[in-house]
């Protein structure tokens, strides 16, 4: 089990997700802030979900082939499991406790909103599946990218291009709207962790947004953490 692991957070590298629907730019301001965080000297990788282990990618290929909503959605939620478990262990904690950020493309929220409220996967069922890929294992800080569905559809089919959208991007707009709501009531949920991001600006405007929140939020878990 993954908790078995975990150095505590003082001892290990910072856990930074990215969440949000299609379109939305999590790729991209990763990448930003990846770049970023190597300029003030901090070692950090960035990976994705479901992937980022050899394993995991080739569960990713199945899952996105549209394989998961055949089988339907309580086995979809376990094929996550199965790569996020890959994920964890080979990739996540040993980088973590090593000192080194990760920051990645999707994690256990994404789970709760795809296969949990839009599949309405039972919360039984999810949460046994956390408890048993990730432990105590939670992100430092989630950023949520919000954009209109209309925005995120269109600036997923010019990524696109001439490709075949995959298993999500495929859904209809209701998908779409329901899957934004869902992030945003995650945010609501859980105001420490998350940090609701309006990802309609120009993609500078966000990396100073993600940047500035990052900041805040290091300066007040020392504040935090520092004796009385």
């Amino acid at each position: 089990m993954a908790e078995a692991a975990v150095k505590p957070p003082s001892l290990r590298g910072r856990f930074i997700t990215f969440e949000g629907g299609e379109g939305s730019g999590k790729s991209t301001q990763i990448r930003k802030l990846a770049e970023r965080l190597d300029a003030v000297k901090l070692r950090a990788i960035v990976t994705r979900e479901p992937g980022g282990s050899p394993g995991a990618e080739i569960i990713r290929h199945l899952v996105l082939s549209g394989m998961g909503k055949l089988l339907g959605p309580d086995a979809e939620t376990l094929l996550f499991a199965a790569a996020r478990d890959d994920h964890v262990r080979t990739v996540i904690l040993p980088a973590l406790n090593q000192g080194i950020w990760v920051l990645c493309d999707r994690f256990f929220d994404s789970t709760r909103a795809y296969q949990g409220q839009l599949g309405q996967v039972l919360p039984g069922l999810v949460n046994a599946m956390q408890r048993v890929t990730i432990g105590d294992l939670k992100p430092d800080l989630t950023f949520i990218l919000d954009v209109p569905v209309e925005v995120g559809l269109q600036r997923a089919a010019a990524r696109r291009g001439n490709a075949v959208a995959d298993r999500f991007e495929a859904e209809d707009v209701k998908f779409h709207q329901d899957l934004r709501e869902a992030y945003r009531q995650i945010a609501a949920e859980d105001p420490q962790r998350c940090v609701l991001i309006d990802a309609t600006a120009d993609q500078e405007t966000v990396a100073d947004a993600i940047w500035t929140a990052l900041r805040e939020h290091l300066r007040t878990s020392m504040t935090t953490a520092s004796p009385a």
